[in-house]
């Protein structure tokens, strides 16, 4: 994520905790880097689930860390993956995304019962409370192509839903640009390495949490109150007694 914290995770999430205790003080007292915005809901979405499956829709908005987090908070998803999207199987590495040159960017799988979360809705969360989609090549503090604001459409009724969205959103002028989001076909989703998995969940005082992801999912609390969930659903969960 961030210059010297993005080598720590080459060699190790533990390492790069060691900051914490120089750190925590400075961390409780800023802001997050991205601010979230009250959005309408989409006047276009899904008629309603005509069966019992659940159904998945990637996302990509900037670090997987906080978009996986928001959505392990969202009462009506069942799981949500951080991995990569948009470039081949062999190159998603952590560190070969890193480089920008492997057209992945990381992403979050984010599967759903559309019995209690419509498809509208998550692109609701996702655009009012997980990144800003105005912001083309970076969010925040991390710069590149691999934190670019996209959908990974599955189908065409997920390309038709979000491209009237983002004509919608536009012509409200709700955001202070114009929306970048570009919407991409899914060719494939990989899943990131185990210790990026529920990284939200398990590090809350990880400072690049602390600044920039903890302050989304206390909006997602205070926006969208009927959807959020106080104990997270996680990719770990089975190996985690806590959870």
């Amino acid at each position: 994520m961030i210059g010297q914290w993005m080598k720590a995770h080459a060699k190790g999430v533990i390492g790069a905790l060691l900051l914490i205790p120089l750190l925590g003080w400075a961390a409780s007292h800023v802001q997050a880097a991205e601010r979230a915005v009250a959005i309408p809901a989409p006047v276009v979405d899904e008629s309603g689930p005509t069966s019992g499956q659940l159904e998945t829709v990637v996302l990509a908005g900037g670090c997987f860390w906080g978009v996986q987090g928001v959505f392990e908070h969202t009462k009506g998803v069942t799981q949500a993956v951080s991995g990569y999207a948009g470039g081949k199987k062999d190159t998603a590495h952590y560190e070969q995304v890193s480089s920008g040159r492997t057209g992945h960017a990381e992403s979050v799988s984010v599967t759903f019962d559309p019995k209690q979360i419509s498809y509208g809705k998550i692109l609701q969360i996702y655009f009012s409370i997980a990144h800003n989609p105005t912001e083309l090549n970076y969010q925040g503090p991390d710069e590149g192509t691999q934190y670019r604001s996209a959908i990974f459409v599955a189908n065409d009724e997920q390309k038709r839903i979000a491209a009237a969205y983002i004509s919608e959103l536009d012509k409200a002028h709700v955001f202070g640009g114009p929306i970048v989001t570009k919407l991409e076909p899914l060719a494939g989703f990989y899943p990131a390495e185990d210790h990026h998995q529920d990284f939200l969940v398990l590090h809350p005082d990880y400072p690049y949490i602390v600044f920039n992801d903890l302050p989304k999912v206390d909006n997602l609390k205070s926006i969208f109150a009927d959807y959020y969930r106080d104990t997270p659903v996680t990719v770990m969960a089975s190996n985690k007694p806590t959870q």
